[in-house]
């Protein structure tokens, strides 16, 4: 086999980054509504519950959409099911523009959870499929920065063009987007031995790790829910989604309102900050696939590279404690304090994503990764319904906002550490499962 980079085919970051595209559009189309709120409060008379209550239907479908993805992915194998999950999200996104009512939110917005659940399945699973393992956090950690970029480009775009159209056409030119990547991915995308334009040279390197050749066919063998769920391996990852999953999903909803409300600026003043936040969380989610990349070269295990990245990135997470005290004395301490513990955020997901592929077989990392996408959704569900629907509404009765967004941060900063701690005591060396 060849053992020098240069002398191997560079395809699979063709790959990653036609992944990394199709994440980017997968959180344009589920972020467009987050820079509405305002404008759905003043145009349909939306209520904090309202918006919360679509959010929730959004993530319930999402969570359970997630588990059914894995299976499908597993089954279809990524050229089909990655293809199909994008065609539908894309679809509902563009028929988001035709609803007029909560209701009438709620019915798309489950159509796009449901169908938006098969990226992650259907990208950890390529990623499983196309590179070794000492190259998977970094592929992880870039296809996964799509959530920054798209994060990014949602308020530079959907503001001005609310602005400029109204707000039906912000969910359908963001919609489209995907019918245009569904081309590029089934001209140029399949699994590498069936890959024409990847030299043997790269197949060889892809296939290095040899507890687990490739197959030649992308689908697997069918190993059933009550099976994976009884390896301490299966709960180690659901949980750590499940505790993880919904800082991010308050992220993506409610940092617009967070700026619009607390600071008291319009939709495309918070445009700025929320850009810069996702600018900055786009290097810890490059950055969280490298460290580990660079502790396996120096010789270190992949389960304790992995478990140390891990542990620095909860730790980085903490300032987030601070930000709205120091967001006092100016908003933009507030800004680099959330960009840096969202950067924490997407390097931990790159990590905790990789030890799916880490820990089980490729014919598994569809299903396990769509189990620990329904945990990490039901956690939103229940951050959403328990703590953000009715906190926020109370204290913005009560002219108090400040306050539910204290506690948020503080709930944001423990998460990660008591994810690891979680992680350590069930799976201390990530002993791989043997199916």
């Amino acid at each position: 086999m060849m053992n020098t980079n240069a002398k191997i085919g560079k395809y699979r970051w063709t790959i990653c980054g036609l992944i990394f595209f199709a994440t980017t559009i997968n959180y344009i189309d589920r972020n467009v509504i987050s820079f509405l709120k305002s404008t759905f409060t003043t145009e349909l008379g939306w209520t904090d519950a309202d918006y919360a209550n679509v959010e929730i239907t959004f993530k319930i479908f999402y969570a359970f959409g997630m588990i059914v993805a894995g299976r499908i992915i597993d089954k279809l194998g990524t050229r089909i099911g990655y293809g199909l999950y994008t065609f539908l999200w894309s679809l509902a996104g563009v028929c988001t523009a035709f609803a007029n009512s909560v209701l009438g939110f709620q019915i798309v917005r489950a159509a796009l959870g449901v169908t938006e659940a098969g990226n992650f399945p259907a990208a950890i699973k390529t990623v499983a499929e196309w590179f070794p393992k000492k190259e998977r956090a970094l592929a992880t950690g870039i296809f996964n920065s799509g959530a920054n970029i798209g994060a990014i480009v949602t308020p530079m775009c959907v503001p001005w063009i609310v602005i400029n159209w109204g707000w039906h056409w912000a969910f359908i030119l963001t919609g489209l987007l995907g019918f245009v990547w569904l081309i590029f991915w089934l001209i140029l995308y399949d699994i590498p031995r069936k890959t024409k334009k990847v030299q043997l040279a790269e197949i060889e390197y892809i296939e290095s790790d040899k507890d687990e050749p490739l197959l030649l066919t992308d689908s697997g063998q069918k190993v059933s829910w009550a099976k994976l769920l009884k390896y301490k391996q299966t709960w180690a990852y659901v949980i750590g989604k499940f505790l993880t999953d919904p800082i991010w999903w308050f992220y993506l909803f409610w940092l617009p309102d967070f700026f619009e409300s607390v600071y008291k600026i319009k939709l495309e003043g918070a445009a700025l900050p929320v850009i810069i936040v996702y600018l900055i969380s786009t290097i810890g989610s490059i950055g969280g696939g490298w460290l580990p990349l660079n502790l396996i070269r120096k010789g270190m295990p992949v389960f304790r590279a992995r478990k140390t990245s891990m542990l620095m990135y909860a730790f980085c997470v903490l300032p987030i404690f601070f930000a709205l005290v120091l967001g006092k004395i100016n908003m933009w301490y507030a800004v680099i304090i959330i960009g840096i513990a969202a950067a924490a955020h997407q390097a931990w997901s790159a990590n905790i994503f990789t030890t799916v592929s880490d820990m089980f077989p490729k014919k598994t990392t569809a299903s396990v990764t769509g189990l620990g996408g329904m945990a990490g959704g039901l956690g939103g569900i229940a951050l959403t319904l328990f703590v953000q629907k009715q906190m926020f509404v109370y204290y913005r009765s009560i002219n108090q906002i400040d306050t539910a967004y204290y506690i948020m941060f503080a709930i944001c900063g423990s998460a990660y550490l008591l994810g690891w701690v979680v992680m350590h005591l069930l799976v201390p060396k990530m002993k791989r499962v043997e199916i």
